[in-house]
Order: structure tokens, then C-alpha cells, then sequence
């Protein structure tokens, strides 16, 4: 059976110790709060960029309505004042006349029409623009809100690292000198165990699995050695007794 002496077994459980802080503090680093926050808002804005792409293309598509409607009552309006000038001038014959005051008409109906085309598509142009600006501000305001919880997460996370390398500091100092066999078993079984590889023994309960162990395995393990280094049945792990045990 492997041996170890009884004060290196006990400062194993102070190693142990602080690898569960340095463990703990790690999964703080990873979970951090606002890692959860950021990566929702990321999304929403990814939604609101598209969303503000889609409305600066119809916004684009309807300017260029807009324009193609402004130039067609300019041509139409243009055509009805030569028009007019004509009727006006009185130059021409009772037949032309006719005709021009006919084509008035006419063109005083189609510009109508186009005016309320243009009237229509500048409307849906101001509401478009209104929505592609709601929508970049909405992004805008989330970037910045990213931004925020960025610097947040920064120095959350640099306190906790700040906090994990005295913990290894620490636990280099607790690890200094112990038997190295002993070491060699506990970093084994810390892997094995989810970063429990040793655990005190109170009473009839091992700490690492929270199993009471059963009446023969305890007479045996109260009946070794004091520098032997004995297991618990149930998980495996370094089972460290009272030092007076």
C-alpha cells in the first residue's frame, strides 16, 4: 500500500483546497454575466442591421420613385405652360386652338395624377426614412450598450484572473516539498473526478462523494497506518484522516 507522512497528507486538502478555488474562480471567468448579455444583444443588433439594411434599400428604391415622379409632373407641367404660351399668344389657327385647349385638359388631368403619384411615393418615402433611421438608432443604442458590457466583462474578468494567480501562488507554496508519489496520485484522480482528487474523512462520510461508508470499510480504514494512504470505496478518491486518527 502506498504511504505518505500524515502532515503531507493533510496539506494535500490544502492543495486541494485551492485548485477547487482556482477551479470555481475559472468557471466565474467562463460564465461571466455579461458574456450571456453581450451574446443576446449581439443578436438583436445582427437583426437590426438587416433590418436597417433592407430599410436604406427601400428608402433608395423610393427616392428613386420619388425622382422618376418629380421629373414626370416637371415634364407634363413643362408641356401644359408651352401649351398655355400658345393658346395665349393666340397665334395659331382655330383648329390648333381647339386642339391645344383640348390637350390641356388633358394634360391638366394627367398632372393632377402624377402630383398625387409623387404626393403618394414622397409619404411612403418619409415613412421609410423614418423607419431606416428608428431602426439604426435602435442599433446604435445596442452597440453602445455592447460596448459597456464589454468594458463590464473586461474588468470583471481581470479581477478574477487577478484572483486566480494568488490562488496558484498559494497553492505552489501548500505544494512545496510534499511527497511526490502522493502528488502524482491526487493529480490523477483530480482528473478523473471533475477536480476532486482528495477529500477529508469526518466521521463515517467521505467528503468527496458525501457517501457514508459502510461499517467494515471503516474499521479498516480507522485500523491502517497513520502514513498510509487509503481511498474511499465508494468514488476512489485519497480519503485524508485527522491527523490524531
Amino acid at each position: 500500500m502506498a504511504t505518505a507522512p500524515v502532515a503531507d497528507q493533510q496539506r494535500l486538502l490544502e492543495v486541494q483546497d485551492a485548485d477547487l478555488r482556482i477551479q470555481q474562480a475559472r468557471h466565474r471567468l467562463e460564465t461571466l454575466p455579461q458574456l450571456a448579455q453581450i451574446a443576446e444583444l449581439t443578436g438583436r443588433a445582427a437583426d437590426l442591421q438587416e433590418d436597417a439594411i433592407a430599410r436604406g434599400a427601400e428608402v433608395s428604391d423610393l427616392r428613386r420613385e420619388v425622382t422618376k415622379a418629380e421629373d414626370d409632373v416637371q415634364a407634363v407641367r413643362a408641356r401644359a405652360e408651352r401649351d398655355q404660351s400658345r393658346l395665349d399668344s393666340g397665334s395659331a389657327n382655330a383648329k390648333d386652338l381647339q386642339a391645344l385647349q383640348a390637350e390641356l385638359e388633358v394634360l391638366k388631368k394627367r398632372l393632377s395624377d402624377l402630383e398625387d403619384i409623387e404626393l403618394e411615393a414622397m409619404e411612403r418615402l418619409e415613412t421609410a426614412e423614418a423607419s431606416h433611421a428608428d431602426a439604426t438608432r435602435q442599433r446604435d443604442a445596442i452597440d453602445a450598450q455592447i460596448a459597456e458590457l464589454e468594458a463590464e466583462r473586461a474588468r470583471a474578468a481581470a479581477d478574477i484572473q487577478d484572483e486566480v494567480a494568488d490562488i496558484e501562488a498559494e497553492r505552489v507554496l501548500k505544494a512545496e516539498g510534499l511527497d511526490a508519489a502522493l502528488v502524482s496520485l491526487y493529480e490523477r484522480l483530480r482528473d478523473q473526478h471533475g477536480g476532486v482528487g482528495a477529500a477529508a474523512l469526518q466521521g463515517p462520510r467521505c467528503l468527496g462523494c458525501n457517501m457514508t461508508l459502510n461499517a467494515g470499510d471503516l474499521r479498516a480504514i480507522e485500523s491502517a497506518p497513520a502514513d498510509q494512504v487509503v481511498r474511499c470505496e465508494e468514488c476512489g478518491r485519497i480519503l485524508v484522516r485527522k491527523a490524531d486518527a
